[in-house]
């Protein structure tokens, strides 16, 4: 897929996100991108992105609309380009069919420009979680904490 501007990048995500097109999804990338979903799942091929998604978007991500928020676009001098996005996703279904609550993400994207036009050669989103500023792990759980409220 030919891109004309990094800022593009966001909404064609979400337009094939939203129309649950996965290969149009993973067309915004190169063969040999890299993506790391809000779990920390690494895909390593523009296959596996697609694979990926086609998963979540025919199951728990079936109903849901992801919509952009706020677009920064950092160049790097002519040829690549780090795009942040805050996302909404509305609509995930839990294991019983139940929809949940709405989610906010940031996703940064990293793009280089090609002969044909801007590509995707990274991404990585991340879960906003509110009123939280870092992770605490023990042997039995993982939480959102915010240490400056007493933890």
């Amino acid at each position: 897929m030919s891109v004309g501007r990094p800022d593009e990048i966001p909404d064609l995500f979400a337009e094939a996100w939203n129309r649950r097109d996965a290969p149009a999804l993973a067309a915004l990338f190169a063969s040999d991108a890299d993506f790391v979903n809000v779990v920390g799942l690494w895909w390593r091929k523009r296959a596996d992105i697609e694979r990926a998604h086609a998963y979540g978007l025919n199951t728990f991500f079936r109903d849901s609309v992801l919509s952009p928020g706020r677009v920064a676009v950092r160049s790097l001098g002519d040829t690549v380009a780090v795009i942040h996005v805050r996302w909404r996703l509305t609509g995930q279904r839990d294991k019983d069919g139940t929809t949940l609550a709405d989610r906010r993400t940031v996703m940064v994207f990293v793009a280089a420009r090609r002969q044909a036009g801007w590509i995707v050669v990274a991404a990585q989103n991340t879960d906003v979680v509110p009123g939280a500023e870092t992770y605490r792990a023990t042997d039995d759980t993982f939480e959102a904490v915010d240490y400056r409220k007493g933890g």
